[in-house]
């Protein structure tokens, strides 16, 4: 180990780590209890036991109106992966044994996991603790679970639980991944799976569901409100790869969203080569569209990694740094990159072509924004991990406390891979927020 990897690792473990290539850049180290969030241990018959812990990772906010010590954030569906080669490496056991013939099999060793917001404390002694748990509930108050939904109009999963048993799709389920606090108390929070965005009450009970037009109807036995005013064409997100990221304007005016990946449109093959991501603006009063917008995801080579592919490339989160400037995370399996982008000049798509699914070429078939006469939001780079190589990999959570600092948690997948939640938080002059 050289002097400046082992300088950098005590650094760490003191709570405090000074990138060498971004000297301007303070990093924080908070960790969790540990026996606090622990779910227990669930054995795979057979097979591997795994510490299951709760996973509270998923995305962060910060309430302008708390203290600097206090955040909220989510859960996703629950401890879940997928009936190959992963499922295989966590449980031990062949797909078959887990998924038998089924292609397209996730396993949910907890499914009556119930996704859920968590109000976290920040301590003094440079640790983080769960101080309330608000599950997501239907209109007669029972917790929803995170079970993947019935899905006609969009491609769905076939979901078993820890012993191999097939469970029902659940037409009420959710996967919560970002969130955002209104000062009526309620949430807005995106969903990934079907994909969609959610307004709950604040103990957690849906308000209402909105999803892309014409596919409500698969939403029916839900149990809340459900509306199709989203765009059609959103039913084309990859499976697992929907909207991942919700934020809100400083004035409470506007919900930013955007989709993790490319649309599969019109298939997973434009998927997976495609660089054009979807950034959407909404009037939250009137919950009308009054933007779409083009992200433009950084090539896989910038990662560093290995990265062979544009989808190993992803974007797991989004916060405001003011009225139409957002700050995006965009991350590999292995790394995280934090671009400010504006939407300022950025051409606005909405209610175009690129929204009607018989436009062919595609908006993710097209390589070349700037040669359809579109011209993507403005990125500028303002952190790496490859600066900071002991931060935890799958960083899903961003927000901005008062006095400017960034905080960031990472998702550790319910310890299913033996990671654990860190808080980090970030100092760095250049993170500039505006009202």
């Amino acid at each position: 180990m050289t002097a400046l990897r082992s300088t950098a690792l005590a650094a760490l473990a003191l709570g405090a780590f000074v990138s060498t290539a971004h000297a301007q850049q303070k990093i924080e180290v908070y960790n969790g209890d540990a026996k606090a969030l622990s779910l227990g241990d669930f054995a795979f018959a057979g097979g591997k036991t795994v510490k299951l812990t709760n996973g509270i990772g998923s995305g962060a906010f910060h309430f302008a109106k708390d203290p600097d010590s206090v955040i909220y954030t989510v859960s996703d569906r629950g401890a879940n992966f997928t009936c190959d080669e992963e499922g295989q490496e966590i449980t031990g056991l062949s797909p078959e044994k887990m998924c038998g013939a089924t292609k397209g099999g996730r396993i949910y060793p907890l499914p009556d996991y119930a996704p859920s917001i968590f109000k976290v404390e920040l301590t003094s002694d440079k640790k983080f603790r769960v101080v309330e748990t608000i599950p997501l509930k239907n209109s007669a108050g029972k917790p929803l679970t995170g079970i993947v939904n019935a899905l006609t109009k969009a491609t769905t999963e076939t979901p078993f639980d820890g012993k191999g048993n097939k469970l029902a799709q659940d037409p009420g389920g959710i996967d919560l991944e970002g969130l955002v606090k209104l000062s009526d108390g309620t949430f807005w929070l995106s969903d990934e799976n079907a994909p969609g965005i959610i307004h709950a009450a604040a103990d957690g009970k849906v308000i209402k569901r909105l999803v892309p037009a014409g596919s409500e109807g698969d939403f029916k036995d839900a149990g809340y409100l459900v509306e199709g005013k989203l765009p059609a064409i959103l039913v084309k997100r990859q499976n697992n790869r929907g909207i991942e990221s919700i934020t809100m304007s400083p004035d409470e005016k506007f919900l930013y969203f955007i989709v993790q990946n490319p649309l599969a449109n019109p298939n997973t093959a434009a998927y997976r080569d495609a660089a054009h991501a979807r950034l959407y603006k909404m009037d939250r009063a009137s919950e009308t569209l009054v933007g779409e917008y083009v992200y433009a995801l950084d090539d896989f080579s910038v990662y560093k990694d290995g990265s062979k592919a544009m989808n190993a490339g992803r974007i797991s989160e989004m916060t405001a740094m003011g009225t139409d400037r957002l700050l995006v995370l965009e991350r590999t399996d292995k790394v995280t990159r934090l671009n400010e982008i504006a939407l300022d000049g950025a051409t606005n798509i909405l209610g175009t072509k690129w929204d009607d699914l018989a436009t062919s070429p595609s908006l993710e078939q097209s390589k070349d924004a700037a040669a359809i006469g579109i011209k993507p939001t403005p990125k500028t780079l303002r952190l790496d991990t490859n600066d900071h190589k002991d931060m935890p990999v799958k960083i899903e959570g961003l927000a901005f406390l008062n006095d400017g600092r960034l905080l960031m948690i990472n998702d550790d997948d319910f310890g299913i891979t033996g990671e654990r939640s860190k808080i980090l938080i970030v100092t760095d002059p250049a993170l500039k927020l505006t009202k």
